[in-house]
């Protein structure tokens, strides 16, 4: 049974693995075939990159550059504000989205497959653009939920607003993501000095959350998971020490063995889906589990 349950907790560790890497791959394919080429500011870590650009008139630094520099400026403020923890889950996105950027970056040359990435290329300047940030958004968008569903984080200017809200315990980190993400539109808006570029950076940035909200979250922001387990004492240990939420014990009866057993019942956010579960396959990988 212990090497059962060691062969299922690797098969999902793999799996998350996997779904990290898809997921950020598929991120910095959006951004550097969509929004980089158009200068579309929808926020983060791309945004800002894109907005430090603009600023020079040369090309002494390049917008792959700035995002590799961002992104591991914020895996080590990660690393030491919020701890080894948190910076692990950033870190195969940390490692994967700068090389994404500069391999998909290359793909929108004109001489790379014809020009078939290059939208540029499309005669229409204005469909080109809109199309841009339409399937940007949902590149980004689709890239950051399968990275959630991995139990992985994309870090970047997230990072900045976790730690903000580390310092202040008052604050919620989605207000705060969200104020960071406005303050970089702004600033595009007069770094960039294009009102339809900014226009469609925003609508980019409504595709991104809502692609997230329908693919991660699911009608729900939050879950309740009822559990059946024989190890239902370290169980409960192991949720309330890791995932810090608050159980419900109740006693039930099995309709067919007639036999007691005691159900946990447990609410938690989104963002600790994947941790229960693995949580749950790492001591009984046998346990009932209903998540509403």
């Amino acid at each position: 049974m212990r090497l059962k349950n060691l062969q299922k907790a690797k098969l999902v560790f793999f799996k998350n693995i996997a779904f990290i890497i898809i997921g950020t791959l598929t991120l910095s394919f959006g951004s550097a075939v969509f929004t980089i080429p158009f200068k579309l500011v929808s926020g983060g870590v791309t945004g800002l990159a894109i907005v430090i650009d603009s600023l020079f008139e040369n090309d002494v630094i390049n917008i792959e550059l700035i995002v590799t520099v961002l992104t591991w400026l914020m895996f080590f403020i990660g690393l030491l504000v919020l701890g080894k923890d948190f910076a692990f889950k950033t870190l195969i996105s940390s490692l994967i989205y700068p090389i994404g950027i500069a391999i998909f970056s290359s793909l929108t040359q004109p001489t790379v497959l014809g020009g078939f990435f290059n939208l540029n290329s499309v005669s229409d300047s204005q469909l080109s653009i809109l199309l841009a940030s339409l399937f940007g958004g949902v590149f980004i968008g689709a890239g950051c939920a399968i990275t959630f569903l991995g139990g992985g984080s994309t870090g970047g200017l997230d990072i900045i607003a976790f730690s903000i809200c580390k310092a202040f315990k008052k604050l919620r980190s989605s207000y705060v993501i969200f104020t960071l993400d406005a303050f970089i539109i702004i600033l595009g808006m007069f770094t960039i000095k294009n009102i339809t570029s900014a226009l469609l950076g925003i609508l980019s940035a409504f595709i991104t959350a809502i692609v997230i909200d329908k693919l991660f979250l699911g009608e729900s922001g939050a879950f309740i998971a009822q559990i059946v387990s024989d190890k239902s004492e370290l169980l409960n240990q192991e949720i309330i020490k890791n995932l810090k939420r608050t159980t419900t014990f109740f006693d039930i009866t099995g309709g067919y063995s007639k036999s007691g057993k005691k159900l946990i019942m447990v609410s938690f956010p989104i963002e600790q889906y994947t941790e229960l579960i693995r949580l749950i396959t790492k001591i009984d990988a046998g346990a009932f589990v209903i998540v509403h």
